[in-house]
């Protein structure tokens, strides 16, 4: 039995910051949270739910939390959603809540209200979610983290689930989707669907690392110097405002399903920049009646390169297939050769980076929708702007430009013909 001591603790224990309260208040179907980095939006919404779900008010709620591609929500939203059960109930947090690992979900052991995870990377994955029933109460809220990984259709199929009669299970309830993210493009479509007009069922909210009074100072001071770095990308992820349009690197792009298979190539290459603290990329790229095609991404950080290799392999990434490779890292592009790979250095030369784009901008570049890391990327990849004149110059911000690295690594074979000098 829970005292009522325990209870008043339990309730000290949430830490919200004032900004959300109209986040946490609003039954609107659609709550969108954009968003710098660090602005605690993620965390406050995992708490919310979690408060919400465990009231006997919402008896009959359920919640599923969406990312596009499945797998990344258990070091994500579901890392989250634990984290605010232990930080509200500490010590009695087991007897308040069943957390399970495989499958992900949780359920209070209060209201029998449930959470589940999803993906929506393909059509199987999404017929999944076409099928989700729950043996007490109903789909009743969605949350979609990192929102600007999914298509509108995506998005589409999840309204769908939420309709039906909530009178007869509780009146309290009600039908909600939330969206949290970091804002990209301007041109993406979530800002011409929710932001750029007015709509009774759409709540919009704005937050920033400096509204949240949880940030560590460190922290708030890496994003004060980047302010004075690199203005643009600070835009984005300090200021968590759309993203211009000028300046932008590649445009010539399309987001859509395909078949990835090699069949359906005329060729196929990988490129891979190698990364530790900031990411280690590998794209499998496909060519085809002169177009780019972007099938697959392994995208991880903090990976030494026997583990990254060993993913590779139970991911089935081809050995076969050449794999050209930044040639400032000798002793990983050996690794990779000694394990089965046609890993190959790049030469690098003078000019070769605008060179690469040149021939990018000149094809159309196809990305499957599962490829997250490397939408994100192309969509905010842009030109340096000259601090004294305000025009852009002829290279790129080097920042978050993995993905980017790997692409244009990757069409050396294409871009050089059978002259490509590899060192050896």
């Amino acid at each position: 039995m829970i005292t009522a001591t325990a209870k008043i603790e339990i309730r000290a224990n949430a830490q919200f910051n004032k900004v959300f309260k109209p986040v946490n208040e609003c039954k609107k179907r659609y709550r969108i949270l954009k968003g710098s980095a660090g602005s605690g939006k993620s965390v406050n919404i995992a708490q919310d739910y979690i408060i919400k779900l465990s009231d006997p008010k919402y008896k009959g709620a359920n919640l599923l939390v969406v990312r596009k591609v499945e797998e990344t929500n258990r070091d994500s939203t579901f890392a989250e959603l634990q984290a605010a059960v232990y930080r509200l109930y500490g010590e009695y947090a087991d007897r308040f809540w069943k957390i399970n690992m495989n499958p992900l979900s949780l359920e209070s052991k209060v209201t029998g209200n449930r959470i589940i995870f999803r993906g929506m990377k393909d059509q199987s994955q999404r017929e999944k979610v076409k099928s989700i029933t729950f043996k007490k109460g109903k789909l009743t809220w969605i949350w979609i983290e990192e929102a600007t990984e999914l298509q509108p259709e995506d998005v589409d199929i999840l309204d769908d689930r939420l309709r039906g009669d909530l009178e007869e299970i509780n009146p309290n309830l009600y039908y909600q989707i939330t969206m949290t993210f970091n804002p990209v493009s301007a041109t993406h479509w979530i800002k011409g669907r929710y932001f750029d007009k007015e709509d009774p069922d759409v709540f919009t909210h704005h937050s920033t690392y400096k509204t949240n009074r949880f940030i560590d100072q460190a922290y708030f001071r890496r994003m004060e110097r980047r302010k004075i770095e690199d203005p643009e990308g600070y835009r984005v992820y300090g200021e968590g405002e759309w993203g211009e349009l000028g300046g932008l690197i590649l445009t010539n792009i399309d987001i859509h399903d395909f078949p990835t298979g090699p069949e359906y190539f005329d060729a196929k290459y990988l490129g891979q920049d190698f990364g530790f603290n900031h990411a280690n990329a590998i794209l499998d790229v496909g060519w085809k009646d002169g177009e780019i095609w972007i099938c697959s991404e392994l995208y991880v950080f903090e990976m030494d390169t026997e583990e990254i290799i060993q993913m590779a392999i139970n991911r089935n990434i081809s050995k076969r297939t050449e794999m050209f490779c930044d040639s400032a890292e000798p002793d990983r592009i050996k690794r990779w050769k000694r394990a089965g790979f046609r890993a190959v250095p790049v030469k690098k030369e003078p000019g070769s980076v605008k060179s690469q784009i040149d021939w990018l901008k000149g094809r159309k570049i196809h990305i499957h929708p599962s490829c997250v890391n490397t939408i994100k990327e192309i969509q905010q990849w842009k030109w340096k702007k000259d601090p004294q004149t305000g025009l852009y110059i002829d290279e790129p911000v080097e920042f978050m430009d993995d993905a980017m690295a790997a692409l244009r690594y990757s069409i050396e074979r294409l871009r050089r013909g059978s002259s490509i000098e590899v060192l050896k």
